[in-house]
């Protein structure tokens, strides 16, 4: 079994909503929820004309392999309303695989630890919460450090 982390957001109807249907699919297909952050409503980073987003990270635990892993996380965006329209546009749900173990994992498609982690405050006060000192596989950085250097971005716990 892995530990994962998973980051979830939403920026369109019921975001609230969006995020419970979420968490109660990872539950199913090959994925135990062990712990899920607060929620916290962030501004859209990358595509700023869009509404607020509500992100929340959880931990979860598997005996999935990464590649199956990230086809689940699709398939569940999909049964969810998922669309996609344009790259990094609003979106009933999103799931993005953070971290897997200490694995490091560079394909097509599938990169691991995320390979915005370390820039993304939406993502780092949430995991904060869940593990402040979890180490980048990577650089080496704990959660607590990352967030550190993270300024510049609105992120609040609701």
């Amino acid at each position: 079994m892995k530990i994962v982390y998973l980051s979830l957001g939403s920026n369109v109807g019921d975001r609230e909503q969006h995020l419970a249907r979420a968490r109660e699919r990872l539950n199913a297909g090959g994925l135990r929820l062990l712990r899920a952050s607060a929620l916290y409503e962030t501004e859209p980073r990358d595509v700023p004309d869009q509404p607020w987003f509500l992100n929340q990270v959880v931990e979860v635990e598997t005996r999935l392999f990464p590649k199956q892993l990230l086809e689940q996380t699709q398939k569940m965006e999909r049964s969810l309303g998922r669309i996609r329209t344009r790259p990094k546009g609003p979106r009933t749900i999103d799931i993005d695989i953070l971290l897997y173990g200490d694995t490091i994992l560079s394909t097509p498609g599938l990169e691991i630890p995320h390979e915005r982690l370390a820039e993304r405050r939406f993502v780092l006060e949430p995991l904060a919460e869940l593990a402040a000192e979890l180490r980048h596989p990577r650089t080496g950085a704990t959660v607590s450090e990352m967030l550190a250097r993270v300024q510049n971005q609105r992120v609040e716990r609701i």
